[in-house]
């Protein structure tokens, strides 16, 4: 039995943005049902401490960069038996906002200190310098935020092993030379072999540099981040420790995301009782304001209005789609241009387009339920979690073939649809024509119910459970406890 201190910047229920707060939130709890003690340690925000529910102080650190003291928190993550610590560093997370921007959408000014802070309360735990009597034996970070804490351990003796998952490296931690200057930080970590990267503090390098392991969130996004277009810089450091690279695919929490059980959607189904998935077509097209129509193909979005989403492919592929009587419900926020593209094509087109700006968990599960197709057509996505949702809808995902989109979905062509192997569509060029092409090949199956039937079946009886994916990261975490007993 391992003892695993796990590390985000976000965890859902508690508080969420993205991909990270669901593999925070399910992760721990699959490796504790597999009977491993798990701590999941995160930032005492103002609204994750709302929703903790019960908690109560286990002890008080004295951490390097702030004067007052930092108390920690302790309570079970909500619908588990996950023991949940909270670092409360009031001036660093007691204010409104989300975790890394204020409510003006711009990145804390303070961001460096924040995460460097809670980095260095972590490691406390991890050493047992808290008084809790509890090690851990292995620490495992994710994201750049967390990014600072293996570049500490290394520094310590009898530490426990380090692993570090790149949940998407486009977003790096990366601040100017005067952060990394008043944190007050070992200085041999401003180095290119170290922290520094083209003259910035890069908290990611910290977990890339001197975690035992590193993984990514799918295997082929890990072969991905180790060539030029997906690397951002730092493909070479990647391949010279490719050797402790790993990727291994995120799983779905079954649990919240499954509609025989889902009390968010209008009406529960499975491969049986598919006929009850019209029911919340028409819930779904009534909240988005759409003509109630059974025979019109509706197509599902969930995600952030962003060019890594292959926004701008869908914006581009809208007036052709229209044109051809398809229906698209749309939920998300972003960039403010792309927001208003589409809010200008609803309104264009509002018997066709429906658009609902933000996110909210119930419509997301109806947009999953409700949906004949679900567009996915990211220029690059690590994992992916919604095209996962899908198939287990059985709404068959149109997708770009990258990352774990790619790792994930099988393409119906004439041979996978004769074996039975196939799932949905997947399409290769980061165009509006391709996407188009990969939509009009799935309305061709569309119209042909049996076909479409098996297609649906097929894609509910994948299995991407987080119990085997688990299972992946307890080898790992070996790997990496093992290694670092030997330096």
């Amino acid at each position: 039995m391992s003892k695993i201190l796990f590390v985000s910047s976000e965890a859902h229920p508690l508080i969420k943005t993205g991909g990270l707060g669901d593999v925070s939130g399910s992760l721990p709890a699959a490796l504790k049902r597999l009977h491993h003690t798990v701590r999941l340690v995160l930032p005492a925000y103002q609204e994750a401490v709302a929703k903790a529910g019960k908690l109560k102080t286990i002890a008080t650190l004295r951490v390097a960069d702030r004067l007052e003291p930092v108390r920690i928190l302790e309570g079970l993550m909500p619908g588990t038996r996950v023991k949940l610590w909270l670092v409360d560093a009031p001036g660093c997370f007691d204010r409104p906002g989300n975790p890394y921007l204020g409510e003006d959408g711009r990145d804390w000014p303070d961001n460096a200190q924040r995460f460097a802070t809670f980095c260095r309360a972590v490691v406390e735990l991890a050493m047992d310098r808290a008084g809790l009597r509890w090690r851990p034996d292995v620490v495992h970070c994710n994201d750049w935020q967390t990014g600072l804490v293996p570049a500490l351990l290394a520094r310590e003796q009898q530490r426990p092993g380090t692993v570090f998952t790149i949940h998407n490296l486009a977003y790096q931690g990366l601040f100017p030379w005067n952060s990394f200057a008043a944190l007050g930080l070992p200085a041999e970590l401003w180095h290119m072999h170290a922290m520094e990267f083209h003259n910035q503090f890069s908290f990611i390098k910290g977990g890339l540099v001197f975690a035992d392991w590193i993984t990514t969130v799918s295997p082929t996004y890990a072969r991905e981040i180790c060539g030029p277009d997906l690397g951002y810089g730092l493909d070479g450091l990647l391949r010279h420790r490719s050797d402790r690279l790993t990727g291994i695919l995120n799983g779905a929490d079954y649990d919240i995301w499954n509609p025989r059980t889902d009390k968010l959607i209008a009406h529960t189904y499975s491969p049986a009782t598919l006929h009850h998935k019209r029911a919340n077509k028409a819930a779904l097209q009534a909240q988005f304001n759409l003509p109630v129509d059974s025979d019109s193909p509706l197509l599902g979005l969930v995600g952030r209005m962003v060019e890594q989403k292959g926004i701008d492919l869908v914006l581009g592929a809208l007036p052709v789609l229209v044109k051809q009587g398809v229906q698209v419900a749309v939920l998300g926020t972003g960039d403010l241009a792309y927001e208003n593209e589409l809010c200008a094509l609803a309104n264009r087109h509002p018997e066709a387009i429906g658009y609902h700006i933000g996110y909210d968990e119930a419509r997301a599960h109806l947009v999953e339920a409700g949906a004949d197709m679900f567009l996915m057509p990211s220029r690059f996505e690590p994992c992916g979690l919604n095209q996962i949702y899908s198939l287990h809808y059985g709404t068959p995902p149109i997708v770009r073939r990258t990352g774990g989109l790619a790792d994930t979905v099988v393409d119906a062509t004439p041979e996978t649809l004769a074996d039975g192997s196939a799932t949905g569509f997947v399409f290769d060029d980061a165009t509006p024509e391709a996407l188009v092409t990969a939509v009009e090949r799935a309305l061709t199956l569309y119209r042909q119910p049996k076909v479409w039937k098996r297609l649906m079946t097929a894609a509910m009886d994948q299995d991407f459970s987080w119990q085997a994916s688990a299972r992946r990261y307890l080898e790992i975490y070996t790997r990496a406890r093992n290694h670092a007993r030997t330096v």
